[in-house]
């Protein structure tokens, strides 16, 4: 980011967003106002991924527009299945277990 004013802007902003006195879209639109209507923004080649990185810290997951949380939430559904089989496998486990407890514990009622 090479304009010092929006940097500026950008950190009285996100103070008012932290103590809830903006909105953090409200944010984000006045970075993007200030990006268009500047020159030393216009000329910036960064500016506009450095924006969305601000964007996607700044705005909770139900503000990010649709089609990004969609892919998000795809990446997410992948992990969720990795870790439902690895649950899975962990309560077979535990159930073998439990089995072996409960024949030891007849073992030795047995032996009473």
């Amino acid at each position: 980011m090479q304009c010092e004013r929006l940097i500026k802007m950008i950190k009285s902003w996100y103070l008012h967003v932290r103590d809830e006195t903006m909105a953090p879209a409200r944010m984000i639109s006045f970075i993007e106002e200030h990006a268009l209507s500047c020159e030393i923004c216009r000329q910036d080649p960064d500016l506009k991924e450095e924006i969305s990185k601000i964007t996607e810290l700044v705005l909770p997951e139900s503000k990010i527009p649709k089609a990004v949380r969609q892919k998000n939430s795809d990446d997410d559904e992948i992990e969720d299945e990795d870790e439902e089989d690895e649950v899975d496998d962990n309560e077979d486990e535990t159930e073998d277990e439990v089995d072996d407890d409960v024949e030891e514990e007849e073992d030795l009622d047995l032996d009473v």
